[in-house]
């Protein structure tokens, strides 16, 4: 695959989900559950994953072991049609596992092991030389493999720009205290960065949305998006500031990889020329659907249901224009994105339907 859409660099593990669980599980003896099953995890594998069933080539690059948890990621990848050449697999190491466990409302939390794949990841692992093959670079995420540090993010993101690449890159909380000023300089050459409203509050030490997004504008990124979770997303690029209210009438059942779904859908919509309104609009989209399942990449199923997801959105926000208006730089949205109470019903419909799509 010589000629390719993104480059996704990060995390590529096997999640085993357990769902759902009570706040008490510790209280009893046993814990029975329905299903217990192995699934992909990581944010670069659920990106690449979502990406290429969006319709975009795709490469991988992260480091696996050579283990039957790093076997079972290969075969994923093969099953995606996602680009595999430049993922490492490593006999030394072993692929970080995480166990996620999820609650009714869909709030999770994870077990790993902190001698994994996940935390020997690192610049060797990045094949610059197929940055002229790809025309945007995802890092997902920040801070989740700590040996890409600063310095190594701007040498990653500094042969990105060599190769006139979009750079996409979305964050966790800091695992090793790590602060604004780490990688202030790697986010000058970011045109995208996503993080969640909790971590960039964490980072920045700041309060507001709008005084959150200006720290990270002030080391250089061009666009900030901000995930705010049930609001949809907050955007700013110099003087222009955005709200995109989030899909109504979603009831999650699991909310692992929403976020990086997010950013896979306004990557997909990048890729194909849409404005950054509509890159937002679709980037809440894909994640509404995601929360419908368990697992990370479950709900999102291929091409064909993403173009339905685009289409829906533009009919409600044709419909709803009228309630769009301007004000203080914002832009709002009266009623949200219209009637959305039978979003669910669809949502679950297309995910019904989705063996039959291609």
């Amino acid at each position: 695959m010589d000629n390719l859409d993104v480059i996704c660099i990060g995390a590529a593990i096997v999640d085993i989900p357990l769902q759902p669980v009570s706040k008490n599980i510790f209280d009893v003896d046993s814990y029975p559950l329905e299903r217990i099953a192995m699934t992909t995890g990581g944010d670069a594998i659920n990106e690449a994953t979502i990406i290429s069933r969006l319709g975009h080539r795709t490469a991988l690059m992260s480091r696996i072991g050579k283990d039957a948890a790093g076997q079972f990621i290969l075969d994923h990848c093969r099953k995606e049609n996602i680009d595999i050449q430049s993922l490492k697999q490593d006999v030394s190491i072993d692929t970080s596992i995480n166990v996620g466990l999820v609650t009714e409302d869909g709030e999770r939390t994870f077990v790993t092991n902190r001698n994994g794949s996940l935390w020997k990841l690192n610049i060797d692992d990045v094949d610059f030389s197929r940055f002229s093959q790809a025309k945007l670079l995802s890092l997902a995420s920040i801070f989740n493999s700590p040996l890409l540090d600063g310095k190594a993010l701007t040498e990653i993101f500094t042969q990105a720009k060599a190769q006139q690449m979009i750079i996409c890159a979305d964050m966790i909380k800091p695992r090793l205290n790590e602060t604004l000023d780490d990688i202030c300089e790697a986010l000058s050459y970011v045109d995208y960065l996503f993080p969640n409203f909790a971590e960039a509050k964490l980072l920045t030490g700041k309060e507001t949305l709008d005084e959150i997004a200006d720290c990270f504008l002030a080391c250089g990124v061009k666009t900030v998006v901000i995930k705010t979770g049930k609001d949809g997303c907050f955007i700013k690029r110099g003087d222009m500031t955005m709200k995109v209210p989030a899909v109504a009438g979603i009831t999650a059942i699991d909310t692992i990889g929403a976020g990086d779904n997010f950013a896979s859908g306004f990557i997909a919509a990048l890729l194909e020329g849409k404005n950054l309104r509509e890159c937002a609009r679709f980037a809440n989209a894909t994640a509404a659907i995601s929360v419908l399942s368990v697992g990370a990449t479950t709900g999102v199923k291929n091409r064909k249901l993403g173009r339905t997801i685009a289409g829906r959105i533009r009919r409600i926000m044709k419909a709803n224009e009228k309630d769009t208006f301007r004000h203080n730089g914002y832009y709002a949205f009266a009623n949200g994105v219209g009637d959305m109470g039978h979003w669910r019903r669809s949502c679950m419909e297309w995910r019904s339907r989705s063996a039959n799509m291609y």
